[in-house]
This record gives structure tokens, C-alpha cells and sequence, in this order.
């Protein structure tokens, strides 16, 4: 049974199909990186090239194994918001901007969301648009 919406609200849980095509476009991506500054310039750099709708920064804590050992890192977490489309040229970006020797760049669907969320994501995301 799918529930309507209250006055005012916009929800596509358990929307057409018309509508999870919209959600099938829109993507996560993530990188971790060593500071704060270079989390602000990563996520400045996407957003103003229009890569991304939204950055978030979060401080997390990384156990890994690099070189051969455990490590214990505090580090930043990017998440971009954006597109299947701008996620490609967001991917090459990060690679090429990053400062780790191998870092981590993953791309998470996003499998449903708010009708209004997800237009304002796809229309954030395209270049010569206000």
C-alpha cells in the first residue's frame, strides 16, 4: 500500500517507475582525504565546475591496511551528491586533484528520494544553468 504524502510534502518512496528513473540518475560519491582544507578545495572545485550538487564533510575515523600494516587515521569524508553523468568527470577529477598515492573514490547509488531533492540534484549538476 503506498501512503500519500502529507500537504506540502514531496516524497517518491514507493513512486512509479517514471519517477525511480529520476532516482536511478542520481549518485553518491565519496573520497576520504587527510584535512578539512583539502575537503573544502576538493569540494569547492566539483561544485563550482557544476559536478555536484551538494558536498557534505564529515570527520571520521580509518582503520586500513596500507603497506603492509594497520593504520589508524583521522581523516575527512567528502560525499558528493550528483549525477551518473557528472559522476564520471567528478571520478577523473578527484584522481587527478587528490594528494593520497591511491585514493578512495566509490560511487553509491541512490536508489529513491524526494521527487524535489532529485530535481534540484539533476538541475545543480548541469553546466550553464543558474
Amino acid at each position: 500500500m503506498q501512503q500519500t504524502p502529507a500537504p506540502g510534502e514531496s516524497s517518491r518512496i514507493g513512486a512509479s517507475d517514471a519517477a525511480d528513473s529520476a532516482a536511478a540518475l542520481a549518485v553518491i560519491v565519496q573520497t576520504t582525504v587527510g584535512s578539512e582544507t583539502e575537503a573544502r578545495e576538493l569540494a569547492g572545485r566539483a561544485l563550482e565546475a557544476r559536478l555536484a550538487a551538494c558536498a557534505q564533510v564529515s570527520q571520521i575515523r580509518s582503520l586500513y591496511r596500507w603497506a603492509g600494516e594497520i593504520q589508524d587515521e583521522a581523516e575527512q569524508l567528502v560525499s558528493f551528491k550528483t549525477t551518473r553523468d557528472a559522476a564520471v568527470e567528478l571520478c577523473s577529477l578527484l584522481q587527478r586533484e587528490h594528494s593520497y598515492e591511491e585514493p578512495e573514490v566509490v560511487v553509491l547509488p541512490i536508489i529513491d528520494g524526494s521527487d524535489g531533492y532529485l530535481r534540484w540534484l539533476e538541475e545543480s549538476t548541469r553546466p550553464g544553468t543558474a
